[in-house]
């Protein structure tokens, strides 16, 4: 019988399919989000990253020997129980409250800042940019100011501005100066010197001190371009500027250790617990009112 002849099956078996293709997961909340930002834009944070590294190599290469110096007059300061006036206008006034009284700060330092030339969160109206940048241009403002406080020559300032050329800020350096003080600027030099001076004497606050600290924060301070924007934005001094006020402080406090005197620091509970964070604070204050009432007598 041939194969044509073959009887055919009443119900012949179902053809066997194929298994059905694996369902696709759930679209994932990283799905959902737009693609990443074309290369031109993510080069602004390329620009920043090595605006604030090159800035950071030019402090470590040409400024620790400065450093150095004036942490040793700082301690030397301290340690004869005398204050390290701190000042600075506007922005300034973020260095000086990095020295004292942050976290990892101690007393020796006394912190100067009007109010009436930094308190401008308003912006606008009452208490406003405005009016805190035509103050802080204002002379005469240094023997005004030292008028509250009974100082001595043992006593130093470190005078804190990035353009170096605002009135108020060399007033009181000069003053300082007049005085005795040892008088040391932190700034950018670069800036200054594409600067206008806007003291009587023409002088920037570089050109007064008498040591430099240099915290190498470009003209004008932004430091990055964007693809059609004709201004930079993204300042780097608040780094810059922290970042050679917290070797000052680590190399302070290095000396007054070795030399038997060790600070008290503010120190955050999670080192060394919570009870002896607690009394350490209020002996941090309480040795910082002990200090700065030399100045009241």
């Amino acid at each position: 019988m041939s194969d044509s002849d073959a009887p055919v099956p009443e119900n012949p078996p179902a053809p066997v399919l194929p298994p059905p293709p694996p369902k696709a997961p759930a679209a994932s909340t990283a799905d959902t989000l737009p693609p990443p930002a074309p290369r031109e834009v993510v080069g602004v944070f390329d620009q920043y990253f090595e605006a604030v590294r090159k800035s950071l190599r030019a402090i470590e290469s040409t400024q620790l020997p400065a450093i150095r110096e004036a942490a040793g007059r700082f301690a030397a300061t301290i340690r004869k129980e005398r204050l390290v006036h701190v000042f600075g206008t506007g922005h300034s006034r973020m260095a000086v409250e990095e020295l004292f009284p942050r976290y990892g700060s101690f007393p020796g330092f006394h912190p100067i800042v009007e109010l009436s030339m930094s308190f401008h969160n308003p912006v606008v109206g009452a208490n406003g940019q405005r009016q805190a940048m035509f103050l802080e241009n204002v002379q005469g403002f240094g023997p005004v100011l030292w008028r509250n406080f009974v100082v001595t020559a043992e006593d130093c300032l470190l005078a804190i501005s990035s353009s170096g050329c605002n009135a108020v800020t060399i007033d009181v350096a000069l003053e300082a100066k007049a005085k005795g003080m040892y008088v040391v600027a932190l700034t950018s030099v670069a800036s200054a010197e594409a600067s206008t001076s806007k003291h009587s004497t023409g002088k920037k606050l570089h050109q007064v001190a008498d040591l430099v600290l240099d915290h190498k924060a470009p003209p004008g301070d932004s430091a990055v371009r964007v693809p059609g924007l004709d201004t930079p934005v993204s300042p780097l001094s608040t780094i810059t500027g922290c970042t050679i006020i917290n070797l000052l402080k680590a190399e302070i406090a290095r000396l007054l250790t070795a030399a038997g005197s060790p600070p008290k620091v503010l120190t955050a509970a999670c080192h060394i617990g919570p009870d002896r964070a607690r009394s350490l604070f209020e002996e941090t204050y309480d040795d910082y009112r002990r200090r700065v009432g030399v100045l009241y007598r």
